[in-house]
């Protein structure tokens, strides 16, 4: 066993899950076979419990495993199914008995240590500095470790001199200092790591010449440039509760950006907070004037006004922000825009079908309102209300296709079944499903006791499916999610969704 430990210094956010997904990209092109582990220091034993606002996004693995949305970034890059065995924090640690201080005891030529640091440069001058780096390679070399790789980010490649100047201090060779300079999209990370030969030193200092064969990123590269050409849009409404934080749905972004970069079109994401448009005091009409105007039309730059090309409501827990949800599932129902509802998503377009189609106004959903007289969507009878950690529906679960003429069993390529991941502890009412189907909606997917609605569509409508699941977590480039990438995968469409 070899290690690659990638760790960070100066700041925060300077990229150490994708530096450490990008290296694992070059070793995989060239043939060596690998697994990624993140290491966290939050006392939690995993992300569960963490909100979306101040770590982004909890990534779900196919084991149940609730984890940080790096080990999300380390499956799309890297085309892997990992566990929750691959995700360590100091809370797991101090479950374990007697724990003592850790000790590196892998032997020469096994441990490798890239340490991703900021280079600024300052506006008044524009000289690259090195000092940020130097003293964080000081402090890690104060924790016993050593770097063998230097991983700069900076707004520019770094000069030679500034590569040598830190050679000298931090002790690492001119060769093995590495520049992670801006680039038009995170694909061409890889691809900036290999010219400048970052796999090579790597395969040399962890001794694997003997199997490494030569670097073969032909795809990758034809993505990265796919990516930089696209110029016909693509535009999506995205309507949730945690807008104000782009990684609270970074999954469900990349899904996207898979989807529409198979399509040829240049995403464009319209965030829209979904409490802004819930007002106590304002009819309906008036939210949908709001809708209409400030949100779902296209700017009247162009000759001829046009609409969003779909609406995705994704998922969430509580109340906040549910009543715009609705009205989003409303409107793109009522209009026939294309609409993609995920877990909570899906849960508010059964709750705006009952309201309006079968007139039950004070349908909802128990979780927002426990005394309502028509429960649409209720408590799974396996939960807890009580623990909120590790006691939802989680993991990979099996979805069985009850219709086959349906839009969705056409895009997963008309298979009996699915295995796709859930996270929720809420679920549609199995009382209330004959009712919503006499009405029009059909539950065309459901799990095998034919209790849980997995998947449900409107057929009414040209493109309207709202899944329990969430496809995004097993959404790759290259391999778009089917419900992502949608009808494009039937017809010579041009959008996706």
């Amino acid at each position: 066993m070899k290690y690659v430990l990638v760790t960070g210094g100066v700041v925060s956010g300077l990229g150490k899950g994708v530096t450490a997904s990008s290296i694992g990209v070059l070793l995989k092109a060239c043939g060596i076979r690998l697994t990624a582990i993140k290491i966290d220091p939050y006392l939690n034993t995993d992300a569960g419990t963490m909100s979306p606002f101040e770590h982004g996004e909890v990534f779900v693995l196919d084991d149940g495993g609730e984890v940080d949305l790096v080990l999300g970034n380390y499956e799309r890059f890297l085309d892997v199914k990992l566990t929750c065995d691959n995700s360590i924090t100091t809370g797991k640690i101090y479950q374990v008995p007697n724990i003592s201080m850790p000790s590196l005891l892998t032997g020469p030529d096994n441990f490798c240590v890239v340490h991703v640091s900021l280079v600024p440069v300052l506006n008044e001058v524009g000289e690259q500095k090195t000092k940020p780096t130097q003293h964080s390679v000081q402090g890690l070399r104060g924790l016993g470790l050593a770097p063998d790789i230097l991983a700069c980010q900076s707004t520019k490649a770094l000069d030679e001199n500034i590569k040598e100047k830190l050679s000298r201090f931090c002790h690492v060779p001119v060769a093995d200092i590495i520049t992670l300079n801006d680039v038009t999209n995170i694909w061409h990370i890889p691809l900036l790591l290999g010219e400048q030969k970052a796999h090579e030193a790597i395969i040399k200092l962890l001794n694997l010449q003997g199997i490494a064969k030569e670097l073969a990123l032909e795809e990758w590269t034809s993505r990265a440039r796919t990516y930089d050409t696209l110029h016909d849009p693509v535009r999506i409404v995205m309507v949730g509760k945690y807008t104000g934080h782009s990684d609270s749905y970074l999954s469900v972004l990349e899904a996207l950006l898979h989807a529409s970069i198979a399509c040829y079109k240049k995403l464009v994401v319209d965030w829209v907070r979904s409490s802004d448009l819930e007002d106590s005091a304002a009819i309906e009409v008036c939210l949908f004037f709001k809708i209409l105007q400030s949100l779902f039309l296209r700017s009247m730059e162009t000759v001829e006004a046009q609409g969003a090309d779909g609406i995705l409501v994704p998922g969430g827990f509580g109340d906040r922000g549910v009543e715009g949800e609705i009205l989003a599932a409303k409107y793109a129902r009522e209009n026939n825009v294309p609409f993609l509802g995920i877990c909570l998503g899906m849960q508010v377009a059964v709750i705006e079908f009952a309201r309006s189609i079968l007139n039950l106004h004070d349908a909802n959903s128990t979780e927002f309102d426990p005394d309502t007289t028509n429960p649409c969507i209720v408590f799974m009878p396996e939960g807890s209300k009580t623990h909120k950690g590790a006691t939802m529906h989680l993991g990979s679960r099996r979805t069985f296709f009850e219709v086959t003429d349906c839009i969705s069993a056409k895009l997963y390529g008309n298979v009996g079944f699915i295995d796709e991941r859930h996270r929720h502890r809420y679920e549609v009412n199995p009382e209330m499903v004959a009712e919503l189907e006499k009405a029009g909606l059909s539950f065309v997917g459901k799990d095998e006791t034919k209790r849980r609605m997995e998947i449900v569509e409107f057929h009414a409508h040209p493109y309207f499916i709202g899944v329990q699941f969430h496809p995004e977590f097993k959404s790759r480039p290259g391999k778009p999610s089917a419900l992502f990438l949608g009808n494009a995968s039937l017809r010579n469409m041009s959008i996706c969704l």
